[in-house]
């Protein structure tokens, strides 16, 4: 469906699509000259006049004009549409970073919440979840330019996921590609592994992702462990090791016994849901049997720290499908649990499916909302506390990716990483590293090419370009 929105300064396009955008995620939004306007949006001086056919919101421009223009545009498709979102106007990806900020000036929780009202309309209840995350990851986000994060990514999967946008290549057809890929990422670590020696940094964290790491055949992926294990964990104190083994389809007992040899200290294993319907119709080639004999099999082998994933508001998923994996993950009994809300990516196939085919539907505000609450059911049941959020554009809902964890459970990495306070050095292709000037409140972002046969052609460009950037903090 087409949207026609009237609006009088273009200037601020960007910011009236991100609250139409709220409401009506999967219609095409247009900003026509002249048409036969669904919705008219006029930015005077003084006031903001929202309207179409049946209403009219008018709303004083306050400090802020651009807060001014989506709280109008907020109220008014709210009375609309009756839809809740209880973000409210905020569209940022780490509300959490916001509550921490404002306890570190010494705000009341009081004021916080206060704040999140008054400059996004967002409610109590997600205000007290920043300030109770932001409280947790106080405890672990420290500040030390000398302690970097290592990220390793691997750019294949057994299968692509419908919703998946990452640099992940199915492993199948480009069985050609894993090989050259493996030994440009070997040498981009020896390289990386030189550096951190060499200006002696602190290696805090170790994680390696994707992508799923071990879609590589069991050789593969030893040759790999051994690699990273030699060149970033041996000899060092650090922190964590994960690997985010993700798919169960691709675990074996020799990759869990190659993970315990190399001292991996987290894993995950992901089913994203426990319908095998669900698992069929995202392009997932294993079972809800296939995910407890993997997880099953990780608990034999000494695995006491296991997160899992669930993704709220797949196609063809409502409040049944939804209780129906929160009773078999209970049942399992995680460390960590990281609940995800479906976010529409572009480059996505399940994106294309919902936009141009209108195949697959997805619930109302009401019923994804009442999905979260029985992941937050789970999650108490399970002792997790609520320790790192972050948020995407274009989720289902407009809601929030959650993790939880036990007491002592919680993933360094993936704090320090939201919260933007340590450097991650990121290799392989699209990984993205971040240099943090502390002093300065900056962050420089170096990106690997996406394009696995880019990656291989252009590995040495790569690490020279990486290393430049690093040398501007590490002098």
């Amino acid at each position: 469906m087409i949207i026609n929105i009237g609006l009088n300064d273009l200037k601020y396009r960007y910011d009236v699509y991100q609250m139409f955008n709220i409401y009506f995620p999967l219609d095409e939004l247009k900003f026509p000259e002249a048409a036969d306007f669904d919705y008219i949006v006029n930015i005077e001086n003084d006031e903001i006049i929202f309207k179409n056919s049946t209403l009219e919101i008018k709303e004083t421009v306050g400090d802020n004009i651009k807060d001014s223009i989506k709280k109008a545009i907020f109220k008014g498709l709210k009375e609309i549409t009756n839809d809740v979102y209880p973000w409210g106007t905020l569209v940022g990806i780490r509300p959490s970073k916001i509550a921490l900020k404002l306890l570190n000036e010494g705000k009341s929780e009081e004021e916080i919440i206060k704040y999140f009202y008054d400059k996004h309309m967002a409610s109590e209840e997600k205000a007290k979840l920043c300030i109770d995350v932001a409280k947790l990851e106080e405890k672990f986000v420290k500040k030390n330019n000398e302690k970097i994060a290592i990220y390793i990514g691997m750019a294949f999967c057994p299968t692509r996921c419908l919703y998946c946008s990452f640099a992940s290549n199915p492993i199948g057809g480009n069985k050609k590609l894993v090989a050259p890929y493996l030994n440009a990422l070997s040498h981009e670590i020896e390289k990386i592994k030189e550096y951190v020696d060499k200006k002696n940094l602190e290696i805090e964290t170790v994680y390696f992702g994707g992508g799923t790491p071990t879609a590589v055949s069991n050789e593969e992926f030893e040759d790999m462990m051994n690699k990273v294990y030699n060149s970033f964990v041996r000899d060092r104190e650090i922190l964590e090791f994960t690997v985010e083994c993700g798919r169960p389809d691709s675990i074996t007992r020799e990759k869990l016994e190659t993970m315990k040899k190399y001292k991996v200290s987290r894993i995950s294993i992901n089913p994203q849901t426990m319908n095998d319907e669900t698992l069929k119709l995202i392009g997932r080639n294993h079972s809800v049997e296939d995910v407890k004999e993997k997880f099953n099999m990780a608990r034999e082998l000494g695995f006491n720290d296991i997160n899992m994933d669930m993704i709220i508001g797949l196609p063809g998923e409502g409040l049944e499908e939804a209780y129906n994996t929160v009773r078999e993950i209970k049942k399992l009994k995680p460390d960590s649990l990281t609940v995800h809300g479906l976010s529409l990516k572009r480059g996505s196939r399940l994106y294309e499916n919902f936009i141009l085919k209108k195949g697959l539907g997805i619930k109302d505000q009401e019923e994804i909302a009442k999905m979260y609450d029985e992941s937050k059911k789970l999650s108490k049941e399970l002792g997790l506390k609520a320790y790192y959020m972050y948020r995407q554009k274009n989720m289902v809902g407009n809601m929030e990716n959650l993790g939880y964890a036990k007491e002592g459970k919680e993933c360094i990495y993936n704090m320090q990483m939201i919260e933007d306070t340590q450097t991650i050095i990121a290799l392989g292709a699209d990984a993205v590293s971040k240099v943090v000037f502390l002093d300065e409140n900056r962050i420089e972002r170096f990106p690997n090419v996406k394009d696995v046969r880019e990656y291989v052609n252009r590995i040495d460009e790569m690490i020279k370009g990486k290393i430049k950037l690093l040398d501007t903090l590490y002098k």
